[in-house]
């Protein structure tokens, strides 16, 4: 399959901008020149220099170290939620699948409850009561999406069930947890790997849009839906501090979707993209 990807240009630029992104993640302390948090109101919107390369915003902060920063607090939070939505999805979905009609009927009507709200809505509602916080914000987002990776999930494992080799394990007597976790999710996991890779980028921009809209995150936190929101008094006289985070949220989001894309085209037969 790693043959067939790097065979695919959009797989080697999806790559290669995720790849980029977790670095800057990783070595944000390294690469920055400033404190991302130092307010300087004497170099309040400084035009770029060696100093500060991208300049500073309206309460004097380097712009550049806060871009670099921000790449923590997006790949941060939207990794381990993706994590924890996959293994709610893969066995609470496949679990459905194979447990009866009465479960599956709960587990389905459960999921169009929380489908008939708007993601945002449910999460924003839920910070609303738990407060402002890292580990708000994932729970938020988990409690908002997971019914989606149910969902997914258990349309894949239906398909699945029809399939003979399903038939012939029960009739070898293999029980619910041992379909499940020896056939259903090893055999509908590179399908499902496919919805997560996307799903990356909607959690980023998803994380982002809390911070835009001031929930979740304290005041000054450098991160890139908050840069946007601190900089639309600035929109016409310095349209830059709009335009750095919106590019880094694009092209994260496009990593994540260019390299999902590419992960469907080889993972998926082709009569499916027919």
């Amino acid at each position: 399959m790693i043959h067939k990807l790097l065979k695919r240009p959009q797989a080697i630029i999806g790559l290669c901008l995720i790849a980029i992104v977790i670095v800057i993640a990783i070595a944000a302390p390294a690469f920055s020149p400033h404190d991302p948090e130092l307010v300087n109101l004497s170099q309040k919107y400084a035009q770029p220099d060696a100093e500060y390369p991208l300049g500073t915003d309206q309460l004097g902060r380097c712009t550049l170290s806060r871009l670099l920063y921000g790449a923590r607090y997006s790949i941060g939070i939207s990794l381990p939620v993706l994590l924890i939505l996959s293994v709610i999805g893969l066995i609470v979905g496949t679990f459905s699948a194979c447990a009866g009609e009465k479960a599956d009927h709960f587990i389905t009507i459960l999921c169009d409850v929380f489908i008939a709200f708007p993601s945002l809505i449910i999460a924003i509602a839920v910070i609303g009561v738990l407060g402002n916080g890292l580990q708000n914000i994932a729970v938020s987002v988990v409690i908002a999406t997971w019914a989606w990776f149910v969902r997914v999930v258990r349309s894949y494992s239906v398909q699945e069930m029809g399939k003979d080799y399903i038939l012939a394990a029960r009739i070898s007597g293999c029980n619910t947890g041992k379909l499940v976790f020896r056939h259903l999710i090893p055999n509908i996991l590179p399908q499902f790997l496919v919805y997560v890779s996307t799903g990356v980028a909607s959690s980023i921009i998803m994380v982002s849009s809390f911070a835009f809209l001031g929930l979740g995150l304290p005041s000054g936190t450098p991160e890139w839906g908050a840069m946007l929101n601190d900089a639309r008094t600035a929109l016409y006289s310095h349209p830059e501090l709009l335009i750095y985070p919106g590019l880094c949220i694009f092209v994260t989001a496009a990593g994540f979707n260019l390299f999902g894309e590419a992960l469907r085209d080889i993972l998926t037969p082709e009569e499916d993209n027919i």
